[in-house]
């Protein structure tokens, strides 16, 4: 049975933990009001520049002179899983969920007999990746010096795949990130960027029949797919931003409570203790007294 010295030591260092914990949560809540919005705000360009460039593509056929970003190399054989993960933890699952959907994919795909690599964003979920697939990545993002991913390292991380893709390092590649949806819920998502997959859309009746483009189809697209997926992988960033602020958030208050759940069992048994040990003092004080 623990002493009365060391059940109070036990109980100030909960205090110190409930804290920090509740500190963290509301600097998460404070982050992800920010956070939340940026990502809400992005989401209408992301799907208008969608809906354009899926008009612009079903005005021709995909054939070898497309341009490669959307046409893809005539192969599905080499798969690129880009994982986004954050750099920081207590974030409760918000990483090892993106993770762990990544990694099903993975083995999805080496079961089907395909080739997979990995290249990996942020620090978070590499050890694991490393552990199951460590001769498969392929290349990594340093995000450690960033305070806040944004659209400077979108552009930077597509014109890497860009180039990747160019030199015939990969056929296809996916995008791992977690979509935010509330404080209590994010969605780890997969989306395929690479070939670009072409949007279906419904044109209004008569609206196609009046739109013609100059310079033609091809070359337009040739300018719109390299700016479409960096605003898809600014958006992911986005979204796993606010995500992250929110896993905090709920994973940071769970803590506090539990951490005061916690202080009151200790102090439930230090005060059973200290009193057992005052009425063990007061027999032995009567005992003398009556041997006496």
């Amino acid at each position: 049975m623990a002493s009365l010295k060391e059940l109070k030591g036990r109980i100030n260092s909960v205090k110190s933990t409930q804290k920090i914990t509740k500190a963290k949560q509301m600097v998460a809540a404070a982050k992800l009001r920010k956070a939340q919005a940026n990502a809400e705000a992005a989401r209408p360009f992301a799907a208008r520049l969608a809906t354009v460039m899926g008009s612009i593509a079903s005005k021709g056929t995909i054939s070898e002179s497309s341009p490669r970003l959307l046409a893809g190399t005539g192969k599905v054989q080499v798969h690129l899983l880009v994982v986004a993960n954050s750099d920081k933890g207590l974030c409760g699952a918000f990483n090892s969920n993106i993770v762990k959907n990544a990694l099903a994919t993975a083995r999805r795909l080496k079961g089907q007999g395909k080739t997979v690599l990995f290249y990996l964003v942020g620090r978070k979920g590499r050890a694991v990746i490393r552990r199951e697939f460590p001769k498969d990545v392929l290349a990594m993002f340093d995000t450690t010096d960033v305070r806040e991913p944004g659209y400077d390292e979108a552009e930077r991380i597509a014109a890497e795949l860009v180039d990747l893709y160019e030199g015939g390092k990969f056929d296809v590649a996916h995008l791992f990130y977690s979509k935010f949806r509330s404080a209590l819920v994010q969605e780890p998502t997969e989306q395929q960027i690479i070939p670009v997959p072409t949007p279906k859309v419904e044109a209004a009746a008569g609206a196609s029949a009046a739109v013609e483009y100059e310079p033609d189809e091809e070359e337009i697209l040739a300018a719109l797919l390299p700016r479409y997926l960096r605003t898809q992988l600014f958006g992911a960033l986005l979204e796993n931003m606010a995500s992250e602020q929110g896993a905090s958030m709920t994973a940071m208050d769970n803590a506090t409570r539990n951490a005061g759940d916690l202080i009151n069992k200790l102090t439930i048994q230090y005060n059973r203790s200290r009193q057992a040990a005052i009425t063990t003092e007061l027999i032995e004080i009567i005992a003398g007294a009556e041997a006496l």
